[in-house]
């Protein structure tokens, strides 16, 4: 029974040691992490500038041909030569099919024929007058039948030169909408013709703008279809009426399209430029730390000669590029950080790094990004 309890004994004291080692350890350990100081976070940083930006209104439009037409047959007939090429740019007055004229080349031979009978009785006529061998009735019915017969000549000459049917104006032929040996019905369409250089884009505009736009006003315009490319122009017409559905006022403008990359019925979108530009405060994008309850930026500061980076809680405005504007929560001293943001916490010690910092721009693309 001896033995037993001086080996318990010996047990419990030696159990004890290593729990008091172990205890010491672990309150050393404590001790350590509370005295240790974290690392600075490497971050980069920019200063809140003072920005003037551009005032605009926006809209979509559509864009029209400044010409358009679909080029149709003025006269029924038999095409018997197509002169164009689909898609072909042609100058005014270009020739684009001939339709049959056979029969109407055979009656203008008649009528020509016809005039040179009567040219002669007329003259004829005169000299009898003249002479006074004839009535004045005899010289007029001869006169009458001669200009009779120059008008029948004229009138096939204009139906021959309608059934070559030519460009109205300058510009780019669509697709070909009929075949060579086709019978033609008068009216019937041929291709269609479009003035593409300018080019005029439709926008509306709600009525409280109205006061805001005048003739000669910028536009700049966008599409999907172009990417990455603006298009100018000016305002060159407002609508003298308000749409009473919409409220609205209808506004055209004209751009330069002389590399046709615009085309009519392309949907775009519209900016309207405003003379006067508005002063902002900016920060990049990047440097927001957008959160449901409420948005921030780490303001850069300094505590006993090391930096920190303290979160303030700001008012967001508008984008422009890779800026937003901040309208409370900062000033035009401030320094925040603008890359980095996402492993920081309030207070947190940083150091700063701008060496491979993007370009930040207010029209940045895919070359400068």
């Amino acid at each position: 029974m001896k033995n037993f309890l001086l080996t318990l004994l010996g047990l419990v004291i030696v159990v004890g040691l290593i729990a008091g080692i172990k205890a010491s350890q672990i309150f050393a350990m404590i001790g350590a992490m509370e005295t240790m100081a974290m690392p600075p976070s490497v971050v980069a940083s920019s200063p809140v500038e003072q920005q003037e930006w551009e005032q605009t209104l926006s809209s979509v439009g559509d864009l029209e041909a400044v010409q358009g037409v679909v080029v149709g047959a003025d006269l029924p007939g038999r095409v018997v030569k197509l002169e164009f090429t689909p898609g072909a740019y042609v100058e005014e007055g270009a020739p684009l099919i001939q339709q049959d004229i056979s029969s109407e080349k055979a009656q203008l031979r008649a009528a020509e024929a016809a005039v040179a009978l009567a040219k002669s009785n007329l003259d004829r006529s005169s000299e009898l007058l003249r002479k006074q061998v004839v009535s004045k009735s005899d010289f007029d019915a001869a006169d009458a039948n001669y200009k009779s017969a120059v008008a029948q000549a004229d009138n096939i000459r204009t139906t021959i030169q309608k059934k070559t049917i030519t460009a109205p104006f300058a510009g780019r032929l669509g697709i070909r909408m009929v075949n060579l040996g086709q019978d033609l019905a008068a009216g019937t369409p041929i291709v269609t013709l479009q003035t593409m250089d300018p080019i005029f884009v439709n926008f509306y505009l709600p009525q409280q703008e109205l006061p805001k736009i005048t003739l000669g006003a910028e536009v700049r315009l966008t599409t999907d279809a172009v990417p990455g490319k603006n298009f100018t122009g000016a305002i060159t017409a407002i609508n003298p009426e308000i749409d009473p559905a919409t409220r609205s006022v209808r506004v055209q403008a004209t751009l330069k399209n002389d590399s046709n990359e615009l085309l009519p019925g392309m949907f775009t979108k519209v900016k309207v430029i405003m003379p006067e530009k508005r002063k902002v405060l900016a920060v990049p994008q990047t440097a927001i730390a957008y959160a449901t309850y409420g948005d921030s930026v780490f303001v850069v500061t300094k505590e006993n000669d090391a930096l920190v980076a303290k979160q303030q809680f700001v008012r967001l405005g508008t984008t422009l590029g890779d800026y937003v504007e901040v309208t409370a929560g900062v000033t035009a001293e401030d320094e925040v950080v603008s890359s980095g943001v996402f492993k920081l916490q309030n207070g947190a010690p940083i150091s700063i790094n701008n060496e491979v910092q993007p370009k930040y721009e207010q029209a940045p693309t895919p070359d400068n990004s």
